[in-house]
């Protein structure tokens, strides 16, 4: 049984992993809401904004300037959320790699093994509320521009939504978490 909730915490964190990494990796946290209106698509990451002409289907990015450059809180935040989990939950992988029972890696110390799966458990649900905090702050700030906008009649030409980073940055996080619980109170 042990080793059934080992391998599904383990499968759980890797296709989790691999949604946060894509989600702090990719450039689509916001798109454009107002397809109607628009002859293109627009999305903003936490790195680059692309446009994408619905006509021709050519996509052109433009980076931000600089990393350090003045950005919006919203993407310092996020950024620096979002890399602390991918960093915490690459560390918390590799713990459970070695932790899992069919790894010959310290065969004859199965406590010290459930340790390790423990402490990958542990650090897991760090980096997956840290994902979680980024992710829903960024979705929170995104809808409340765009409340703000609405509420005040204003219309800028283009409105904003969450886009699909946003939510697979939240999936992976949640599936972390789910990976954690799995890790450190059903073993």
């Amino acid at each position: 049984m042990s080793a059934v909730l080992q391998m599904m915490a383990f499968g759980l964190t890797l296709l989790s992993a691999l949604f946060l990494l894509l989600a702090t990796c990719t450039d689509c946290w916001m798109v454009n809401a107002d397809d109607s209106l628009e002859v293109s698509h627009k999305c903003r990451g936490l790195w680059r904004e692309c446009v994408t002409n619905m006509q021709d289907g050519v996509r052109t990015c433009d980076q931000y300037d600089s990393i350090l450059a003045d950005h919006p809180v919203k993407i310092v935040v996020t950024r620096t959320l979002l890399i602390a989990a991918d960093l915490l939950v690459g560390l918390a992988l590799a713990m459970l790699l070695l932790g899992l029972d069919c790894i010959k890696f310290l065969k004859e110390e199965p406590r010290m093994k459930l340790k390790m799966c423990y402490g990958a458990g542990i650090i897991l649900g760090i980096g997956s509320i840290l994902g979680l905090v980024g992710s829903v702050w960024y979705a929170v700030d995104v809808y409340m521009e765009r409340a703000m906008l609405v509420s005040h009649n204003m219309f800028l030409g283009v409105h904003y939504d969450f886009g699909w980073s946003c939510w697979l940055g939240m999936a992976g996080s949640t599936g972390c978490l789910a990976a954690s619980v799995l890790l450190t109170c059903c073993l």
